[in-house]
Formats: structure tokens, C-alpha cells, sequence
């Protein structure tokens, strides 16, 4: 990495910001507000998924099973290899093969957006969308189960617990700014 005149960093390799956490966590508008403020461009990986298979996330998991989903998550992620400064929202379940956390290590920086269930159950608006949520209490055993592979997989970690998106938001920009990631 260097510096190339009016402050700008020049990357060598691939260098994208993977963005990991439960659902409803925020990392797809987190993503979306960095990418505006750092002129980067974003992706989302359920979107990626929706778009290589032509159907919606819960038509997957109800027609093809959650391995077809998890499958296509896998190639969608091995894609990005040819791509440069993502800012890449994940799938909540993304964690759930090792493989893909090794893919996002080998690619750039992996940034766990921490926080408590009770939160993002609040901020999720259309359950619907999101087939591998289920009732409550499958929910909290997924939170259970992915939470320590979120740990695992983060090079970063940023507790959103008891903060506001804007305050979210600014920290996480500030210190990637100052790691030299964006």
C-alpha cells in the first residue's frame, strides 16, 4: 500500500471490507453509507445470490434447500476474487462454512458489526425474507451458534450495542480510514 499524492491510498491486490454480523445487524446500509462518503463501490452477497439463481433468498431455501443457497454463496464470494475495493455486505449465515471465511481473509479485511439479538430482531423488518431466522427461539440458537464464528472470522470488531446507525457509522469509518482501508 502507498500513498498517491492528495491523500489518496493506492491498494495492490484485492482489498475489499467484508462486512459480517447477524441478520438485521446493518451491514448492508452500513456498506451502502461508506461506499457514498469513500466513493467505493458495494455489493451485497444475498443480492449476488438472487441475481446468479433468478429467484428471491426464501425461494431458494424453499425450493432448492439451504445448501443450493449456501452453494451459490460460496461461488458468489470466489467471484469477487476479480474484483477491486469492495465494500461487500454478507449474509448473515455466511460464516456458517469455513471456507468462506478463509475466502474473505485471503481477499481483504473482515469486519464483525457486534451487537445483542433483542437488536437485531427489532431492525428486521420483513421476516419473511429471511428463511433461516424462524421463530424466536431458532433465532436465538443462530445467534448462538453463528456468534462465535463472526469472532472468529473478524480481523475487526465493532460493537454496535446502544449506539445510533450515525454513531455506527462514523467509527467504523474513522477506523478503517485509519488502518488505511478506504
Amino acid at each position: 500500500m502507498e500513498s498517491a499524492g492528495q491523500g489518496y491510498v493506492v491498494h495492490e491486490g484485492c482489498d475489499h471490507i467484508f462486512f459480517v454480523g447477524f441478520l438485521g445487524a446493518g451491514k448492508s446500509t452500513l456498506a451502502r453509507n461508506l461506499s457514498g462518503l469513500f466513493h467505493r463501490p458495494c455489493v451485497d452477497t444475498d443480492r449476488l445470490v438472487e441475481r446468479a439463481l433468478g429467484k428471491s433468498i426464501a425461494c431458494v431455501f424453499a425450493e432448492d434447500g439451504e445448501d443450493a443457497f449456501r452453494d451459490e454463496e460460496t461461488r458468489v464470494l470466489r467471484g469477487l476474487t476479480n474484483r477491486k475495493s469492495l465494500l461487500v455486505s454478507c449474509g448473515g449465515g455466511i460464516v456458517e462454512r469455513p471456507e468462506n471465511a478463509g475466502l474473505m481473509r485471503q481477499m481483504g479485511t473482515v469486519v464483525f458489526l457486534d451487537g445483542d439479538l433483542s437488536d437485531s430482531l427489532r431492525q428486521i423488518r420483513s421476516r419473511e425474507r429471511r428463511p433461516d431466522l424462524g421463530s424466536a427461539r431458532q433465532a436465538e440458537r443462530l445467534y448462538r451458534h453463528r456468534y462465535p464464528l463472526y469472532q472468529a472470522a473478524a480481523d475487526i470488531t465493532i460493537d454496535i450495542r446502544n449506539k445510533t446507525f450515525e454513531q455506527v457509522a462514523l467509527e467504523s469509518g474513522r477506523l478503517l480510514w485509519e488502518k488505511g482501508l478506504l
